[in-house]
């Protein structure tokens, strides 16, 4: 039995289904866990089908969460979208279920769960779940197929990043044939507010890079205070040092209330996320997640960014 056999065999056999996702969630966690769970809703309506985690920090434009009780879990299935490493999972009563599947797109780092299904040539795992969806003849509802795209807008940063395929592009007109709002949607994605839009100055007037195009800034909470900005407002900011010409790889460095940095690296060439794994964190090959502990670490994650860079461009 195939993977996805088994997939379909544990969602038809259960009756109570649960699904999760990361913590900080982006569009594609939001996407893939709710394009799944109205999918599901809407092809098995007999289930009980869930989507349940923290805050969607300004996501609230894709779908929301909800509230159930411990007692929800018992003889469920629980299915974990979008999430590498089993300690990001939003609600850590993801274990509680009677099985549980993983579904993501990112390096199996950890194959935590009894069926893991992980893709990482798929661009999001909202492209997946709409492979799954296609593949098994389910039916997208209109709102399924908005989830879907817009997890795959925001993953491939609206078809730009590498991880584009011509068969993410077609995926995507096929969703986009279900007849929802695909122009608000983008909009909804890629909109700002003023105080970000700010920041945002601010970052590029005080970007650092290098002769070998490592570039960082480094958001303290003195800059966010000021700017009166959260964690949660600063990932539209994460693509913008990748417009400038002689940028190569970049680490984005938001300085948490508790004293530690929560660290965003992106790379044009360079991999880096064996550098983010090293640093508590790990993501894509050219996109990825760490974490530095103080102003020490921070600097140490800067240095290694322009030693791979430097080498880089030796080759």
């Amino acid at each position: 039995m195939t993977t996805i056999e088994k997939i379909i065999a544990a969602i038809k056999e259960y009756d109570r289904i649960i699904i999760h996702r990361h913590q900080r969630p982006d569009p594609d966690a939001i996407g893939s866990q709710v394009g799944l769970a109205e999918t599901l809703r809407h092809n098995f309506p007999d289930k009980e089908i869930y989507q349940v985690g923290g805050s969607v920090e300004g996501l609230e434009f894709l779908a929301s969460m909800e509230t159930i009780e411990d007692e929800k879990y018992q003889d469920a299935l629980v299915i974990v979208t979008d999430t590498a490493n089993s300690p990001r999972i939003s609600d850590k009563r993801f274990s509680l279920g009677d099985k549980l599947i993983k579904i993501d797109h990112h390096p199996n780092d950890d194959p935590y769960g009894d069926i893991v299904w992980v893709n990482t040539k798929a661009s999001s795992c909202s492209e997946m779940i709409a492979d799954l969806a296609f593949d098994l003849d389910l039916e997208l509802t209109s709102n399924a197929a908005r989830l879907l795209y817009g997890g795959i807008v925001g993953d491939t940063g609206r078809f730009l990043y590498p991880a584009t395929t011509s068969h993410t592009l077609r995926v995507a007109a096929k969703l986009i044939d279900h007849h929802f709002d695909a122009t608000k949607l983008n909009r909804e994605i890629e909109q700002i507010s003023l105080k970000v839009a700010k920041l945002s100055g601010y970052l590029y007037q005080n970007l650092k890079v290098d002769e070998n195009g490592a570039a960082q800034v480094v958001l303290s909470q003195e800059v966010m205070k000021k700017y009166d900005i959260v964690d949660s407002e600063t990932s539209s900011l994460v693509p913008l040092p990748g417009v400038i010409d002689n940028v190569l790889a970049w680490g984005l460095f938001v300085e948490q209330p508790e004293g530690y940095y929560r660290v965003r690296l992106r790379s044009k060439g360079p991999v880096i996320n064996e550098l983010a794994k090293r640093h508590h964190g790990g993501g894509h090959p050219l996109a990825s997640g760490a974490n530095a502990h103080d102003d020490a670490e921070r600097e140490e994650i800067y240095r290694e960014l322009q030693a791979m860079c430097a080498l880089y461009k030796q080759k």
